[in-house]
């Protein structure tokens, strides 16, 4: 059996080294996004898939029309101003923090009085006119990341993750009634399945000192990752010092350290390695369809379990006139919202929504909206039981793959000032609906000035995605093989360790 668990530990242990190495830098990283938010990496030093092509990668996600020379686009690439041939654009981001992180824009609104909104990654802005500036609007320190903004009359209304906001629209001066909805008559406070595995994974379950402690897994898993590789190759590296007649004392005493701290740590942190790698295979297809939609109860005591039902489970809303009401989208599904101290009511009728969330919520026309996601791009009426596939031009019949996307990944929805619209799918770019106008490409000072924030680079390495270039779609397999593997590599290694440390039954 020694052998055994030698030949599962030692030769994939050492390959297995180099990427657990990248998964603990690029997890570590992850876990402090605000303290990353300002750093960027230049596209053009990144694969092809990566680059933007003809507005790929959620460059852009909608466009707010002034006049015939004036258009507004927003997305990934913060805010541009553009004209009715989306041809000639120009920034608009003084004011926003440094880093494209902190530029997402996922709503750009204006009001009545001409006020203009943004609702960003980094918190809500207002463009102070005079000086053609955004400026920063402080609501919340719970929740910075604003997804949508909407207006009834002269009532403006902000939503982030977590909270609804209603104040007056007053420019830079304005101020908001911070708001809790209700909780819902059928909730059965459940929270997602992935939700739950994603945040044991990150830590983020515990809060702060849940994620500083899956820092110092990462720490010592890159620090188990070169004691191994060292141990692998110390053999040829004193042999080879030997035959030059070269002292070999010191590199013993790094093996023997080396050696004595690869055991201890991975002895002592055994179950929460595991623990971690079990977690992270769950992250990513194949082993996340199963789970997508599952629920569960929210641990208790853990940042899950919180007294606001809708923590972190908000998306967009806007106002229906023709129904009187907000249509409000989260992570739980569409609901029905009369007025804000309302109890929000679950549409019967849910339209199709990746576990990836919500990007598009669209009015149509006759009470129908466009509802986009990964899942692709859909014709929904609250009131009808069939849905319409928008982008393929078909009825919808389900999703029996249970795939978490679809064939278009729906990232945005453009318009121009005759009306036509335009899709914005993830890998395709923009794409146009219904008519034969093809979206002018991007201008190449843009390209080359486009970078991608740190946090974004260290999800698509962390998840397997960047290596997309290389090995295809097989590139899947990394997350879930790594996992396994690694789990396979700490068990042998245990079963080794206890073999040779274990004391003797004393007759």
């Amino acid at each position: 059996m020694g052998n055994i668990n030698k030949k599962l530990h030692r030769c994939p242990g050492v390959i297995i080294a180099f990427l657990l190495i990248y998964f603990s830098v690029t997890g570590i990283v992850l876990n402090h996004r605000n303290l990353v938010s300002s750093l960027d990496v230049s596209r053009e030093l990144l694969p092809q898939d990566f680059r933007y092509h003809h507005w790929n990668n959620s460059a852009l996600k909608g466009n707010l029309i002034f006049n015939k020379d004036s258009i507004m686009v927003f997305g990934e690439l913060g805010v541009w101003i553009t004209d009715a041939t989306f041809k000639s654009y120009r920034p608009c981001l003084n004011g926003f923090p440094k880093g494209s992180d902190n530029r997402k824009v996922f709503d750009l609104h204006r009001t009545d009085n001409g006020d203009l909104y943004a609702a960003t990654q980094s918190g809500l802005y207002v463009l102070d006119t005079l000086r053609n500036q955004w400026h920063p609007i402080y609501l919340d320190e719970q929740t910075s990341r604003f997804v949508a903004i909407e207006s009834v009359e002269d009532t403006l209304y902000i939503l982030n993750r977590s909270f609804l906001f209603k104040g007056k629209s007053q420019g830079v001066n304005s101020q908001f009634e911070k708001i809790e909805l209700k909780r819902p008559v059928d909730d059965e406070d459940k929270v997602s399945l992935f939700q739950t595995i994603w945040q044991i994974h990150s830590g983020e379950i515990f809060g702060l000192p849940g994620k500083l402690f899956v820092d110092i897994l990462g720490l010592l898993t890159i620090l188990l990752s070169l004691t191994g590789i060292f141990y692998f190759f110390f053999p040829q590296w004193a042999r080879r010092r030997k035959k030059k007649q070269k002292d070999v004392a010191s590199l013993v005493r790094v093996h023997r350290w080396s050696t004595k701290w690869h055991n201890k740590v991975g002895a002592s942190f055994i179950f929460f390695f595991v623990i971690l790698f079990f977690s992270g295979m769950f992250l990513r297809p194949p082993l996340l369809i199963p789970i997508a939609k599952s629920t569960v109860t929210p641990i208790k005591y853990s940042h899950l379990d919180q007294k606001n039902p809708w923590y972190d489970r908000l998306r967009d809303i806007h106002y229906d006139h023709q129904r009187a009401t907000f249509i409000l989208a989260t992570s739980k599904g569409v609901y029905s919202l009369p007025k804000v101290d309302a109890v929000p009511n679950r549409f019967a009728i849910q339209p199709p929504v990746s576990v990836m969330g919500i990007n598009v919520l669209k009015p149509y026309k006759e009470g129908a909206y466009l509802i986009g996601s990964f899942n692709g791009l859909f014709l929904w009426h609250p009131s009808h039981p069939e849905i319409y596939n928008y982008a393929e031009a078909k009825p919808y019949k389900g999703n029996p793959s249970g795939r978490p996307i679809g064939r278009f990944k729906v990232t945005g929805l453009l318009e121009d000032i005759h009306g036509n619209q335009y899709m914005v799918d993830y890998d395709k770019g923009v794409v146009p609906l219904y008519h034969d106008i093809d979206f002018p490409s991007m201008p190449q000072d843009m390209l080359e000035s486009s970078k991608m924030s740190l946090w974004n680079l260290s999800l698509e390495i962390h998840t397997g995605r960047f290596f997309r270039f290389a090995l295809g779609d097989f590139y899947i397999l990394i997350v879930p093989l790594s996992g396994l593997v690694g789990i396979m590599v700490l068990i042998s290694g245990y079963l080794l360790w206890r073999k040779r440390h274990r004391k003797p039954k004393q007759r």
